[in-house]
């Protein structure tokens, strides 16, 4: 163990990347040397992507701050409602739009944010290097399911999906960006992100099947991709699942009905 001490305590959502011992409390955390912060909150095991202020003896610091003995570090996520306006933010250029790129993991939940409206990439082949290229380029949020990921030092906006079931996922992230009031339901491509727009029934009889054809007169295709869809069998159980997350996506209602657990 090392010679020097600091004390820890970490905020809100953090504490998912702790273990029970010191998860919502204060903690000693013994180091060697003067190391930067940010590699003293990645040892305890919290990705900096993740992180937004963090606090050393009451005044806020940036990620190159050394620690010394004696320190005592809040560290606090992303906030939300709060003017925090006078303090070392560490997310360099906040994204004032929600787009997003998702890792391997998260094929199902990326259908469901197109579904929703959202500018979400995803591709099975996607490589970490490129994930995190592509997000720095076009200015999006990383969501993965792997925290290793989020540790890499380029990345600036990541989120660490806590949930294994595509539809909490899916809500998970509406309520974490606070995202419930920004839904744009049946505008986007499931199968590529692109836009999608009506398309007259006569100029794509050759690409829809003879009951199809007949049973349906309204369709939208894709600008991107050229699919074709329509208000099938399938769409009452779309339809139904945007309802559901209109529903319980609103963080005030999350916040309402059960207390914060730090």
């Amino acid at each position: 163990m090392g010679s020097n001490r600091a004390t820890f305590r970490f905020y809100q959502e953090l504490n998912d990347f702790l273990p029970p011992g010191r998860a919502g409390i204060e903690f000693e955390y013994r180091f060697f040397g003067n190391p930067a912060i940010k590699d003293s909150v990645e040892a305890i095991g919290v990705p900096h992507g993740e992180v937004d202020l963090i606090l050393v003896n009451g005044v806020s610091v940036d990620f190159s701050y050394r620690l010394r003995d004696g320190d005592r570090a809040s560290v606090y996520p992303e906030f939300e409602g709060l003017d925090v306006s006078s303090v070392t933010h560490l997310r360099a250029v906040p994204l004032r739009e929600s787009r997003f790129i998702l890792d391997v993991h998260l094929g199902r939940l990326a259908r469901y944010l197109r579904l929703l409206g959202f500018d979400t990439l995803y591709r099975a082949d996607y490589s970490d290097r490129a994930i995190i290229e592509i997000a720095l380029a076009e200015g999006r949020n990383i969501c993965t399911r792997d925290r290793g990921l989020l540790k890499a030092r380029a990345v600036t906006h990541g989120y660490w999906i806590r949930n294994q079931d595509p539809r909490e996922q899916t809500l998970e992230v509406i309520r974490r960006f606070d995202l419930a009031g920004s839904l744009a339901p049946f505008t986007r491509c499931v199968k590529c992100n692109g836009f999608l727009e009506d398309v007259a029934k006569a100029d794509i009889l050759d690409r829809i099947e003879d009951g199809t054809r007949a049973s349906f007169d309204r369709f939208r295709r894709c600008r991107a991709c050229g699919s074709i869809f329509w208000e099938g069998s399938h769409f009452a159980r779309m339809r139904d699942f945007v309802r559901d997350i209109q529903g319980r996506g609103s963080v005030v209602d999350q916040l309402n009905k059960k207390p914060l657990t730090e």
